[in-house]
């Protein structure tokens, strides 16, 4: 997004030494430092990173909703608004497409979307670590951690490099310790973008995306908010986002999606949310 009054894009500071104080949440047990039985940190990166990209994959195969929302504030009145909801499904050859089904003329005027919120939007706050990644990314245990009736295992994660206009994200994720999966996401894209010599930023805010475990055997991205202030040159702005991924359903090709080695059954269905996922407060 881009500041109208400095021509500016939407964003926040890069988090250069590690991540501001993690918001509080109501059913978030205290961040244990100890090191996890009967396992190693190494093992479990090795572990959850190959569930992630048997995710990805999985993930492609699935048609859903999104629903975009961006507020921009003062004090507690919404004074400008982006809404997009999309589908994202496939056309009648297979290939993945997306379907705008609701996309009211934009009522901002602090901030404009830029494209690498778009591309954030659709890739980065839905944050997944595969094998293909994990060279690029410096990962740090830190703990275990209860989410919900979830036991976890902390990690904190940054690029090690930034290279070219690649996006990456930096931040903390936590990992079911039984089904080795990401439940949820808490960070920011980076880099932020801030010319030397000029008044063009690119900034973008803290977030938190959530999973919920959809067909019985991976977690899917459910919810994602984000609320932070953007520091502008020419002024701060207050942001809120919530991004909500809905109807997943497994879309009817030829192509097997597996978990741990085995086929995943074509009629499986998504499942409600149970008591023991991770829910947004």
């Amino acid at each position: 997004m881009k500041s109208v009054s400095a021509r500016l894009l939407f964003g926040l500071a890069v988090l250069a030494c590690g991540l501001a104080t993690l918001p509080a949440r109501a059913q978030e047990g205290p961040l244990e430092n100890t090191p996890p039985a009967g396992t190693t940190p190494e093992e479990i990166i090795k572990r959850f990173a190959a569930k992630e990209t048997e995710f990805a994959k999985a993930r492609d195969q699935y048609t859903y909703r999104q629903d975009v929302k961006v507020q921009t504030l003062d004090g507690n009145t919404v004074d400008g608004e982006y809404h997009e909801v999309f589908d994202v499904m496939f056309d009648d050859k297979g290939h993945r497409i997306e379907n705008v089904v609701f996309a009211p003329q934009s009522s901002l005027t602090k901030i404009f979307m830029s494209q690498e919120d778009f591309q954030d939007i659709r890739h980065r706050l839905p944050f997944v670590l595969t094998d293909e990644d994990l060279p690029e990314y410096n990962i740090l245990y830190v703990g275990q951690q209860k989410e919900d009736e979830l036991e976890c295992y902390v990690f904190d994660i940054a690029p090690k490099k930034i290279e070219g206009k690649k996006r990456y994200f930096q931040g903390r994720v936590w990992v079911d310790n039984h089904d080795f999966q990401i439940v949820k996401t808490y960070g920011k894209t980076v880099p932020d973008i801030r010319e030397k010599h000029g008044n063009q930023e690119n900034l973008f805010p803290k977030f938190t995306t959530w999973r919920q475990q959809i067909d019985g055997q991976y977690w899917f991205p459910v919810y994602t908010k984000a609320d932070d202030e953007l520091h502008f040159k020419m002024e701060d702005v207050h942001i809120k986002e919530i991004v909500k991924y809905e109807d997943y359903k497994r879309f009817g090709s030829n192509v097997k999606i597996l978990y741990e080695g085995k086929e995943i059954p074509k009629d499986t269905k998504p499942q409600d949310q149970k008591k023991d996922e991770p829910k947004p407060q």
